[in-house]
């Protein structure tokens, strides 16, 4: 039965690295993969037995023949878009399950994962027929297209959430559902053309880093190899052209570096396993790209990698090369002693080997390349029940259902995941030693969120090595960070723009949502006492939960962020109480009891001029596009000062608000519902307006009169201060300071933080 496991083998068997004979084999080479895989002969149900059963003899062969069985019937004359039948497309999945050697339930899943989406079998009936097991991994890897979303995005972002709470509850569903989109992507030449795209561009963001995610390099490499052909196909074919010719015009290179390689190590004892490969295409024009050269001016396409026996071998292995051949500084890294999140280990160093080639060699055990080729598969007991998502490779899975825990758009969190399985790593260190693994580009607030949520949350400051640092400190391999954390201390809207980490961004999103809630909650409740004041009126709280529940309202601090918001007046709430005696008077100006002396009618909106003007009213000067004298307020929840896009909203009885025009606030706003007013800033009249910036400093004599001096040499003028002590290390100042525009407001915002004693500075608008 040496056939059935001939073809699965082949199913991912990397190409050789090996001379084209001819132009011909070189435009083979160069065609779209997807097209290299037609007419494969389908695994008969006798042979995916035998197959399965050469790993594990144990095996439950009634399982297996049984789904296959089921599978076939329940499918019956469906049709594919390529016009074979539908259920050619379950036993590839099964074969490619098969060839990673996985247990029954898991190819028995292979074969069932399309029954209940696409025939009228039920869940019931699989859990009936094939245990609870098969059951909860069918379940977990069917697709959700009967689900009615808004968008195909939002679709696809929770269709990946969904995935992702399966797959931490058994790993195995990842991987039926990463074989399943890999045929499908083998068979991408027979969809509709409008389809190929979102589909090929799905598997290069989503499920190419997943395969990566859980070590198996080999699937990762044929996913984003079919993605790369769907998505760039000239870019592919011209790299696939240079590597035809690459190989054509010295077909025995590579067998002269590996006997070379080979004569070196065995001089000094090691007997080691060297084969040569190209690096992919896509990784190829990845780095034509990054570094801006031709193909010509790679130096580095070849990588050789060295298997020997155990991990003493793995440095007496690198010695000898290193000891034979010039390295090039920076290129060495170490994982085997600081392993990938994935569990990859290896060493990799780059050398100017035989016939000065520039050439990367990777040097590992045979068990570390097992590993890295299948990755969390190589780890997989068939025999065991047990799910595999515990232990150090894992806490990805964790870290994504939290930014899936505390995000709260699909689209937001798809983003956010994304950014969380895409980039190359750094890998720095706890104040104890514990190891963390970042992206590259990472920040001490990133660190504190890896390390845990809560001390993200309250990061005021971090030393790196034992000297602060700001918190957008680029870190670097081997830092040691120590986060400096505080009670009182809670996410700065600045921190979005410069952590990379998806989890640190989820989180300081949903914490600055819920901060602004809060303000909201307290400023609604402060406009209803003054609005009852007015009215020489104290309603209780069950009062107000009555007109909420009148206002069909979620509830009291619901209605209160409304209020907050500008979204519902004051008045209507205390009209809403059905206590007869809390009705308003109906000839008083809305929410003054002020008389109303005169009504205009300008652009259709109606405004109200009051006997007594309002706190902070100002008569119409600096705002362009409001009639003469009509009076307005600037809105303390953005504070807008002269430069930034603003707009106005009308307030029955109040003056108008100027906003700015990204204002969280304004955007909560319906055009149903309020009126706005497009106005601008008048060139004839600039006067100082005051901003607030919190800035944290570091904890030195002189730090205040610092600062104060800085934003007086930028000409700025310091109306308010407040200081809190938040820890031995740091101190935070709010400040509003009074500045003529966002040019002049953006020159001592650099200031600021050029000078070393900065930590954070930001411009805030609470």
């Amino acid at each position: 039965m040496t056939e059935p496991a001939a073809v699965v083998t082949d199913l991912f068997e990397p190409p050789p690295l090996q001379p084209a004979a001819a132009a011909e084999t070189v435009e083979k080479k160069s065609a779209p993969p997807a097209k290299r895989t037609a007419n494969r002969k389908i695994i008969r149900q006798y042979e995916l037995v035998e197959l399965v059963r050469s790993y594990d003899p144990n095996v439950d062969e009634d399982l297996l023949n049984g789904a296959y069985v089921f599978a076939m019937k329940a499918h019956g004359t469906q049709k594919r878009a390529s016009g074979d039948p539908f259920f050619h497309h379950p036993v590839e999945v099964a074969g490619i399950l098969a060839g990673l050697k996985l247990d029954a339930a898991s190819i028995a899943t292979g074969l069932l994962h399309d029954t209940v989406e696409d025939t009228g079998a039920k869940l019931e009936d699989i859990r009936e027929r094939f245990g609870d097991t098969v059951a909860r991994l069918v379940d977990g890897v069917t697709k959700l297209n009967k689900i009615q979303l808004q968008s195909a995005k939002t679709a696809q972002a929770e269709n990946f959430g969904k995935l992702l709470v399966a797959m931490s509850e058994d790993i195995r569903v990842l991987l039926v559902k990463l074989a399943d989109r890999l045929h499908n992507m083998r068979t991408l030449q027979f969809v509709p053309p409008d389809k190929r795209q979102r589909i090929a561009l799905e598997t290069m963001e989503i499920y190419a880093p997943l395969a990566e995610r859980i070590g198996m390099e080999r699937l990762k490499a044929e996913l984003e190899d079919l993605a790369f052909a769907e998505l760039a196909p000239e870019a592919r074919q011209s790299v696939m052209h240079r590597l035809g010719q690459l190989r054509h015009d010295d077909t025995a290179l590579n067998d002269r570096i590996v006997a070379e390689l080979k004569g070196k190590l065995a001089a000094a004892g090691l007997e080691a396993d060297i084969a040569g490969r190209e690096k992919s295409p896509l990784s190829i024009w990845k780095k034509m790209e990054r570094k801006n050269v031709s193909f010509e001016q790679l130096s580095d396409i070849m990588a050789f990698r060295v298997l020997v026996d155990n991990v003493g071998e793995c440095y007496a292995a690198l010695g000898v090369i290193h000891a034979a051949y010039a390295m090039l500084p920076g290129r060495f890294k170490d994982f085997i002693s600081t392993p990938k999140q994935n569990g990859y280990r290896s060493l990799h160093t780059t050398i100017i080997g035989p016939e000065q080639r520039k050439i990367e060699v990777q040097i590992r055990t045979r068990q570390m390349h097992e590993v890295a080729e299948l990755g969390v598969a190589a780890h997989w007991a068939y025999k065991q029940e047990s799910r595999v998502t515990e232990g150090r490779q894992y806490r990805w899975i964790r870290e994504l259902l939290d930014i899936l825990e505390h995000t709260a758009e699909p689209e937001e969190f798809l983003a956010n995941t994304k950014l969380a399985m895409f980039q190359d790593q750094v890998f720095c260190f706890t104040p104890r030693g514990d190891l963390i693994a970042l992206p590259r580009g990472a920040t001490p607030v990133d660190f504190a969120y890896a390390v845990h949520s809560e001390v993200g949350d309250h990061c005021v400051g971090a030393k790196v090595d034992g000297r602060m640092v700001q918190l957008r400190h680029l870190l670097q391999n081997g830092d040691q960070v120590d986060i400096i954390t505080s009670r009182n201390a809670w996410p700065s809207a600045a921190w979005e723009r410069f952590v990379v980490t998806g989890k640190a961004k989820a989180r300081i999103r949903r914490a600055i949502k819920t901060r602004q809630r809060d303000d909201y909650i307290q400023r609604g409740r402060e406009m209803l006492v003054r609005a009852a004041k007015a009215e020489g009126l104290q309603p209780t709280e069950r009062q107000l939960e009555q007109a909420a529940a009148e206002l069909e309202q979620g509830g009291l601090e619901d209605m209160l962020v409304q209020v907050g918001e500008g979204q519902l007046a004051a008045r209507l709430v205390l009209q809403a109480i059905p206590a007869p005696a809390l009705k308003l008077p109906s000839k008083r100006a809305p929410g003054t009891g002020a008389t109303i002396d005169a009504v205009s009618d300008a652009d259709n909106i109606v405004l109200f001029k009051r006997s007594r003007p309002e706190p902070g009213e100002r008569p119409s000067g600096m705002i362009a596009g409001l009639p003469s004298g009509v009076a307005y307020q600037f809105a303390g929840c953005c504070r807008p000062i002269h430069g930034d896009p603003i707009i106005g909203v009308v307030r029955t009885g109040r003056p108008i608000s100027i906003h700015c025009r990204d204002c969280t606030t304004v955007l909560r706003m319906s055009e149903s519902e309020h009126r706005f007013v497009d106005v601008g800033w008048s060139d004839q009249l600039i006067e100082p307006i005051a901003t607030r910036i919190a800035v944290m400093v570091n904890n030195r004599p002189g730090s205040l009169g610092t600062i104060s001096t800085i934003i007086g040499k930028n000409d700025g003028n310091i109306v308010d201060v407040k200081v809190g002590r938040r820890s031995t290390d740091l101190y935070e100042m709010v400040l509003d300071v009074e500045v003529k525009g966002v040019d002049q407001l953006q020159r001592i915002l650099a200031a600021l933080r050029a000078n070393p004693i900065v930590s954070t500075v930001e411009r805030t608008r609470s």
